[in-house]
């Protein structure tokens, strides 16, 4: 692959074909795959305009077994990471994650710093916020938003 993309998100799952389907479904299209010698695919290349998705197995990896990755393997994954993307239609994306097996934990909504989104655990425990900017912002999206949490 030549046209290598700016930003790139590495995920580590149990079934990468069945991850790559469910990523589809959320805009990604396949640039790339690798497979094990027996002919299982242990990393699909996903793109979505400037993301790269990594979706790579929980074991075969040739990666060296280091405490890190025998933490990545058990899990929790992700934990305290949250993967952002704008969408043409966050309520169509909410209805998408929750018929494909996600879990949606926020909205959609109508937030007051000028955005409506959704936030979800996909089924493998990573979690997304999907958003699109409503037709009228306000001009100070921070205040507002501290305004919201905060009084």
């Amino acid at each position: 692959m030549t046209d290598e993309a700016p930003f790139r998100v590495g995920l580590r799952v149990e079934d990468v074909t069945e991850a790559a389907m469910f990523y589809g479904g959320l805009g990604f299209e396949q640039a790339g795959s690798v497979s094990s010698p027996d002919g299982r695919t242990i990393m699909a290349i996903l793109r979505r305009g400037g993301l790269q998705l990594l979706v790579d197995a929980l074991t075969d990896m040739p990666f060296p077994d280091s405490a890190r990755e025998g933490m990545t393997r058990t899990g929790p994954r992700g934990l305290g990471v949250v993967i952002g993307i704008e969408v043409d239609n966050v309520d169509a994306t909410a209805d998408y994650c929750r018929s494909a097996g996600a879990t949606v934990t926020t909205g959609p909504v109508d937030a007051p710093w000028g955005e409506r989104y959704a936030e979800c655990l996909d089924p493998y425990d990573y979690a997304w916020k999907f958003f699109q900017l409503l037709p009228d912002p306000p001009q100070d999206s921070l205040s507002t938003a501290y305004d919201s949490w905060f009084t």
